[in-house]
């Protein structure tokens, strides 16, 4: 009789056992693409001013599809097909501010994403024009109205720093001591950066007589730079020279957060300011004519970095 009880309670555990191994499955329904995929944009300013637009370079984005979940949206210049940052487009419209200085073309590419994450994409140009003029103080403090030439400051805590690139404006992530990379990376504070003011533009050179202070791979677009290899100093790089432009800051950084409200627009990737695995457009927080404080997005796609630069001595 113990035998039979022992044999009917092991099986009453087994059944137990079985039904709450039993495999979950999940039911996602039919895996539709989406499709029918609008674009819709109002270039502010036209057709009053022109087709173009008013000068201000903004314009409004809206975007429809059938069967999608999510959207994300990247831009970039024709000319510059290959450089397109995508964001999630979490409302299905964005006020964007082309600022690119004069008339250019871009072109908005959307990628639409349906059930089990199965996406369509599409594209439209839009040509825009952007009217930009700095603040003359801006220009005088970097440029000295003439050429000035600054390194990162290495005597100041926060010298570099790095944050999520959404909704944050300052350092949050990790913010370096005092001479932190002298031992690591010395070329960090020897490389210099010289802005130009000229006759019918700007441009900055670098001089890197240690190296470029870069990571590599897809993170770096400097020229000599090796396809692999740990953060550090790379002397396949010595400096280079591009144009820039001063324009509207495209962040998004409230007004009452430490922000000018102007970039520095690098026109290549030949010269960088401070670390060379960064984009294009870097922010200028706060300056006086011996102080420059920089944010500026990562090739790490959601990384924000911080700069503070001194004049050269």
């Amino acid at each position: 009789m113990k035998n039979i009880k022992y044999i009917m309670g092991l099986f009453i555990v087994l059944l137990l056992v079985t039904s709450g191994c039993e495999e979950e499955t999940y039911d996602f329904g039919a895996l539709v693409a989406p499709s029918n995929i609008q674009i819709t944009t109002d270039i502010v300013g036209a057709p009053e001013s022109s087709p173009e637009g008013d000068g201000s370079g903004e314009v409004l984005i809206s975007v429809t599809a059938d069967n999608a979940i999510t959207y994300h949206i990247g831009f970039n210049k024709i000319e510059d097909y290959g450089d397109v940052s995508f964001s999630l487009l979490s409302t299905g419209s964005i006020s964007k501010k082309f600022t690119d200085p004069g008339t250019n073309t871009y072109r908005i590419t959307v990628v639409a994403f349906g059930t089990g994450g199965i996406s369509s994409s599409t594209t439209k140009d839009i040509t825009v024009r952007s009217d930009f003029v700095p603040d003359p103080a801006i220009v005088t403090a970097i440029t000295n109205n003439g050429s000035k030439t600054w390194i990162v400051d290495k005597d100041v805590p926060g010298h570099f720093g790095v944050a999520p690139w959404e909704d944050v404006f300052f350092p949050l992530w990790w913010a370096a001591a005092v001479d932190e990379k002298l031992e690591c990376c010395s070329c960090f504070y020897s490389t210099t950066f010289t802005f130009n003011q000229g006759a019918i533009g700007y441009s900055l050179d670098v001089v890197a007589p240690e190296g470029a202070f870069t990571k590599t791979g897809d993170l770096s677009f400097l020229p000599g730079i090796p396809g692999s290899g740990d953060e550090g100093c790379y002397t396949e790089y010595t400096g280079g020279t591009t144009n820039f432009s001063f324009v509207p800051a495209s962040s998004g950084a409230p007004l009452n957060t430490p922000s000018t409200q102007v970039s520095m627009k690098m026109a290549g990737y030949d010269a960088f300011i401070g670390y060379g695995a960064l984009l294009d457009e870097y922010e200028i927080l706060e300056y006086t004519s011996d102080y420059l404080y920089l944010r500026v997005q990562g090739t790490e796609t959601g990384n924000s970095w911080y700069l503070k630069l001194k004049p050269a001595p």
